[in-house]
């Protein structure tokens, strides 16, 4: 009898594993699917300028397939929101950016976001600040793991800091837009050299698209997403403003992919949030390559 329950035990753990494979081979060939129907909107990565990211940084890239067997971090039952903590002071239009990155982020991650009350600069040590060409800049790796890390609760599946106060992670840097973990879930940007906000719509506008840009990229790290090598994608790293403002807000083909595992997003109300945000704020280039991708993938 023992070894009659000991069989029906053994039976029953095999089929649930089975089951589980089934549903992520299903999961996979749907998102492969989604990838193919995409890659013929995507541009391949173009070979380095001069002073560019690649040139200095050679990085080995990431498929859909190599993430999915990476065991990434992922949304879970209990972790499932997004925290935005802001650092520092802000003008009242930057405030409005920050708001509008909150909104931008809840879309493209398919996840409730929930800005914390600030933390005002005198609780970053001297430390981990420096001043550097005449701006003041913060610690990222302070920021990360002194600062934000503890502050992660149980329903925190990404915690991001975002500061007016220029950004540098360490000895040998000058600056950086933006710096993320890959496995502990925090990550902070700048939106210091995004442009000023209060001048004029297309000031504003610019400035925007740069922080969306920048916050959904800092985000893809954290959710254990490398730089992408294949495509212009917004997951390509960037040296420099101008490299940046080349690149796509537009995450390519694998990098949505990764998107839309992580996450479990309905990927066709996705696009049509999307589509919604960038026709709202005046966003017209990034609005026609959306439609583009959602016609896509509803053939």
């Amino acid at each position: 009898m023992k070894n009659l329950i000991r069989a029906i035990v053994l039976l029953s753990i095999i089929f649930a594993i089975s089951n589980c494979i089934a549903k992520v081979s299903k999961k996979e060939k749907e998102l492969n699917a989604i990838i193919a129907k995409l890659k013929p909107l995507h541009k391949k990565m173009a070979m380095p300028q001069p002073g560019d990211w690649l040139q200095y940084n050679k990085e080995s890239g990431q498929s859909f397939v190599e993430y999915v067997r990476s065991d990434p971090v992922i949304v879970t039952k209990e972790r499932k929101i997004i925290y935005i903590q802001p650092i520092g002071d802000f003008t009242e239009d930057e405030w409005k950016i920050v708001k509008k990155t909150a909104e931008f982020l809840s879309i493209f991650y398919g996840l409730s976001v929930i800005t914390n009350k600030q933390i005002p600069l005198s609780a970053i040590p001297e430390k981990a600040k420096r001043i550097n060409w005449g701006k003041e800049q913060l610690l990222t790796t302070y920021i990360l793991y002194d600062l934000l890390k503890p502050k992660r609760t149980d329903s925190t599946i990404l915690l991001l800091g975002i500061t007016a106060t220029d950004l540098w992670p360490g000895k040998g840097w000058n600056f950086v837009f933006g710096q993320a973990s890959l496995r502990e879930r925090v990550g902070v940007w700048s939106i210091n050299r995004n442009g000023n906000p209060s001048g004029g719509e297309e000031a504003f506008k610019l400035c925007l698209l740069r922080t969306i840009k920048t916050a959904s990229h800092e985000a893809g790290h954290m959710f254990s997403i490398y730089h992408c090598i294949a495509y212009d994608c917004g997951m390509c790293g960037s040296n420099s403003l101008s490299e940046s403002d080349r690149h796509s807000l537009a995450f390519c083909p694998e990098c949505h992919a990764k998107v839309i595992w992580a996450t479990n997003t309905d990927i066709v109300k996705r696009f049509q949030k999307l589509i919604k945000f960038c026709k709202a704020n005046k966003l017209k280039k990034e609005t026609e390559f959306y439609e583009k991708e959602l016609k896509a993938i509803q053939k």
